[in-house]
């Protein structure tokens, strides 16, 4: 009985003093906490927020000089945005699997998904290419397909494995592609699955590359925007000015 008091005694003793210590211990961490002071042109950064060029293994993603990509674009690959092509806010790209190329004066609106399958089950490239003068609608959802010189895809569309959109056609808005069709040249297709509709006046295939300029021209005061000579140093300042920090 005498040696269970002692031990007991000595148990309660011990998980005393490692309480105190643990306290005594989180007493110096607050009073060092607070003597550190932070310079008053530090600005917090965090390093975990997303990227938009992600190398993958020794496929890099390669942007052309004047081509646009919004900040919150991600490019994962072998992905490759050419000359005069754009790609606006939200998009993804990830060629982890196969290429994606994006054409001359092309543009790939906002979140979009694009990605590239190892291979594609009707024997067709499982790469996917979007050749020159091409508009993308928004929220459309593109896999292993291709896009022949200026066609447009509607919003919202979906193009599955093997498709082929040939040369001056047009994809309405909600279409769904299936596996290995392919839309002829000339012709408007639309529905789930697509189907014909009609075939396009002379007039409305003119007016395909005509609005793929005109986003590409659009895109331009978007991209001056990220330059060095840009309007940001405004908010620079004005964020400066709110934190008392002299300029």
């Amino acid at each position: 009985m005498a040696s269970l008091l002692r031990f007991s005694r000595k148990a309660l003793s011990s998980a005393l003093s490692s309480q105190s210590h643990s306290l005594l211990s989180r007493g110096y961490a607050t009073d060092a906490a607070k003597s550190i002071t932070q310079l008053p042109d530090r600005v917090k950064w965090d390093y975990r927020g997303q990227r938009r060029i992600i190398p993958l293994g020794q496929w890099v993603p390669k942007i052309a000089v004047d081509a646009y990509v919004a900040p919150n674009v991600v490019l994962a690959g072998q992905v490759a945005v050419l000359d005069g092509s754009s790609v606006w806010s939200g998009s993804v790209l990830r060629g982890d699997l196969n290429k994606i190329t994006i054409g001359f004066c092309s543009n790939v609106q906002e979140r979009c998904v694009i990605h590239a399958a190892w291979s594609s089950p009707t024997g067709l490239p499982a790469e996917t290419s979007i050749e020159r003068f091409v508009t993308v609608g928004a929220y459309s959802l593109l896999r292993s397909c291709t896009i022949e010189p200026e066609c447009v895809v509607g919003q919202h569309s979906i193009l599955m494995e093997g498709s082929l959109m040939e040369t001056h056609s047009i994809l309405e808005a909600g279409s769904v592609v299936p596996p290995g069709r392919r839309i002829p040249t000339g012709e408007l297709w639309a529905g789930n699955p697509a189907r014909f509709v009609r075939t396009l006046t002379h007039e409305e295939t003119l007016e395909i590359p005509k609005l793929a300029v005109a986003i590409n021209d659009l895109s331009k005061s978007h991209f001056f925007e990220f330059l060095p000579y840009s309007t940001v140093y405004l908010e620079v300042e004005k964020f400066k000015k709110s934190l008392g920090i002299s300029m």
